[in-house]
């Protein structure tokens, strides 16, 4: 374990101590056999009352879920290639797919997937859209009891790599009619999305982040959205610039942000407000290819800990928690889990949040064993 950052202090790393870890967890494998496992949902499928998990891998073209609490493996959809993301809304999923990182290979095909009498058994699969490089899709609740889904495109369908210039559009779709809606755009490389009510009003608003920071949009009563900076990431020049993943959690009543930077980067930034001004703090600069971040109280505190995780050498999952105005790190899953995605969840019914999580062949979850303060 290792101390970090200082709250307060110059975004620098300091020396490694001993440290009480508060929270622990028991590692749970379910599948080791995925190809290019890249995201994992927890959904209630089967509506038996406990959370089961999907697993999306790019590597596949079979969109598979586990069946809690056996972990019985079923088949979604078959035939669909460069699976990026899905999202369950109600009895639906949405599913992007036919991804590439250059638009002019990435039709980015957006599909609604419905179950049949026997959920177990494949969905039917009809496709709704065609955005270029369709690469993040999650929930939002609109404030009136209904729900929209949110499709953010990884950047937009004119550009190129290295600096991936041009307006990269946001967009929604209510379930059922199925019609794309703006949102709005963000200049250069988007790749990371956080649905949060960030203003109070009971309307989810989406925070994004990419190579121009992060940005907030915000849903208003009227339908339209507005959009305001919250922060410039890394201040690196382009395209080294800004930020790649972003949470939001809490100290008590203070919240916070935490973010991955750059694109797919070395570092966890934190981000605190002081006079209306979010004002910066790098705790680590030890990931390698850093692909997820959230936060939760998981031993409840009162206190939200940071999961970050990364795809590179020596793949792993780190938690950070923050005591006596210091970040101190631990290691979830030394070696054992390059997570390209995690997923916080109850899994066991014990009103305990766990982790899910997975890489390129692995899926497992981590059962919160720590005692409750």
């Amino acid at each position: 374990m290792r101390r970090i950052l200082p709250l307060f202090a110059l975004p620098l790393l300091v020396a490694s101590m001993p440290a009480a870890d508060p929270a622990a967890f028991t590692a749970h494998t379910i599948a080791s056999d995925l190809r290019g496992g890249y995201q994992v949902v927890a959904a209630d499928l089967n509506h038996d009352g406990r959370p089961d998990l999907i697993a999306l891998a790019s590597g596949m073209r079979e969109l598979v879920w586990f069946e809690n609490p056996g972990w019985q493996r079923h088949v979604l959809a078959t035939g669909v290639s460069r699976m990026i993301n899905c999202v369950v809304a109600g009895d639906e999923i949405v599913l992007a797919s036919e991804f590439n990182n250059e638009a002019k290979n990435s039709p980015g095909v957006v599909s609604v997937l419905r179950p049949g009498a026997d959920v177990t058994q494949p969905w039917s699969v009809t496709e709704i859209d065609r955005i270029p490089t369709s690469h993040r899709l999650r929930l939002a609740h609109r404030g009136d009891g209904k729900v929209i889904v949110v499709n953010a495109a990884l950047t937009a369908a004119n550009t190129g790599a290295p600096d991936f210039r041009g307006a990269t559009p946001l967009v929604y779709y209510i379930p059922g009619e199925w019609k794309r809606r703006e949102i709005g755009s963000i200049e250069g490389l988007v790749h990371g999305i956080f649905v949060t009510d960030w203003n109070g009003d009971k309307r989810d608003d989406v925070l994004v982040a990419g190579f121009s920071g992060i940005q907030l949009f915000a849903a208003k009563k009227d339908g339209t959205w507005s959009m305001s900076q919250i922060a410039a990431g890394d201040p690196a020049p382009w395209p080294k610039s800004g930020s790649s993943d972003v949470t939001v959690g809490h100290l008590g009543k203070q919240r916070f942000l935490a973010a991955i930077e750059p694109w797919h980067g070395n570092q966890v930034s934190v981000y605190t407000e002081r006079a209306g001004k979010w004002t910066r703090r790098v705790i680590d600069t030890g990931l390698t290819d850093g692909h997820t971040i959230h936060a939760a109280d998981f031993d409840g505190d009162g206190n939200d800990a940071i999961v970050a995780g990364f795809r590179g050498a020596p793949h792993s999952v780190y938690i950070y928690r923050a005591s006596g105005g210091e970040w101190t790190r631990s290691v979830l899953d030394d070696g054992g889990m390059g997570a390209a995605a995690c997923a916080v969840v109850d899994l066991n019914g014990d009103k305990r949040p766990d982790l899910a999580c997975i890489d390129g062949a692995r899926l497992k979850w981590y059962e919160n064993v720590a005692a409750k303060r």
